[in-house]
């Protein structure tokens, strides 16, 4: 009895690892192929709990999620003969297991150097069809949806397909881009001194229109201080006369008293004159009044 009880218990293990053996659960995430000594039975391409023969069939799983393809920096010729760096990246994911495992191997790697060729080969030729104007400015966009649509179309066989194209950086070749950053700082430079030249130009019109002025202000002031002098020189002469006519001898007597004053302002001063001189006229002449 005690061994038909082992027996039984080692038969309900065995039966319940064949009954849990005999289902498998395809995730949301995943697609599932479903071989037979080797050979594909059958493939699970939606989500779900299936059924499979124990020990006879076995599954392997896939990932079915989007993947990226970050390909390395390209150089593309234009249609003028000039090279593009191009940066791109390609969003892919798993179409159909069966075939994806059948042309590919069921291997990314594979997947995504098939996907590297013909992305290279699709932008190649669209970059060759236009010229680097309409590449930066306009027409990336559509290079972007063509080539997505172009690839998706020719590695639909291969039970993978092609989410999205992007180009990430579009770039002039170092080469290029320094010849041009050059000719654009030789073009900056000749405005820069053509806009210096000016600049002199019209400072040196300015200096010399203010010269000019200058000089013109300065002309009119001194003709008019020579003007007022000589005015002033007039009346004064004139009044001078005038006065000079009304009494000559006391206008002598003054003007003389004046020179006596400048002359010996000073007790350092010396002069050397005979005292009967016309200088000393109204000292030798001058009598002290008695009657005071």
């Amino acid at each position: 009895m005690r061994g038909k009880g082992l027996i039984i218990v080692i038969l309900i293990v065995i039966l319940g690892a064949l009954g849990s053996s005999a289902f498998y659960i395809v995730d949301e995430r995943e697609k599932a192929i479903v071989f037979q000594f080797g050979e594909i039975v059958a493939s699970s391409e939606e989500a779900g709990l299936y059924f499979k023969v124990p020990i006879i069939n076995n599954v392997k799983f896939f990932d079915s999620r989007i993947q990226t393809m970050d390909a390395a920096p390209q150089l593309y010729l234009t249609r003028e003969k000039k090279n593009l760096v191009v940066d791109s990246f390609v969003k892919w994911r798993v179409r159909d297991a069966r075939d994806y495992y059948t042309k590919l191997g069921g291997l990314a790697s594979n997947a995504r150097n098939r996907l590297s060729q013909r992305v290279n080969d699709a932008l190649r030729r669209e970059f060759g069809n236009r010229t680097v104007q309409q590449v930066i400015s306009g027409d990336r966009v559509e290079i972007m949806t063509i080539v997505r649509t172009n690839i998706d179309d020719e590695i639909s066989s291969l039970g993978i397909e092609v989410i999205d194209v992007r180009l990430k950086r579009v770039d002039l070749d170092p080469d290029i881009s320094e010849r041009v950053y050059q000719r654009m700082e030789a073009e900056r430079s000749r405005v820069a001194k053509d806009l210096r030249a000016r600049g002199a130009e019209v400072a040196e019109k300015i200096r010399a229109n203010s010269d000019r002025e200058r000089t013109i202000i300065l002309a009119n002031a001194n003709k008019t201080s020579e003007e007022l002098r000589g005015n002033g020189d007039a009346t004064a002469t004139s009044i001078y006369a005038e006065a000079f006519s009304q009494d000559r001898e006391f206008y002598r007597m003054y003007r003389s008293l004046n020179a006596y004053t400048r002359t010996f302002n000073s007790p350092d001063n010396l002069l050397v004159i005979e005292p009967t001189s016309e200088f000393f006229r109204y000292f030798n002449t001058a009598k002290p009044d008695l009657d005071d």
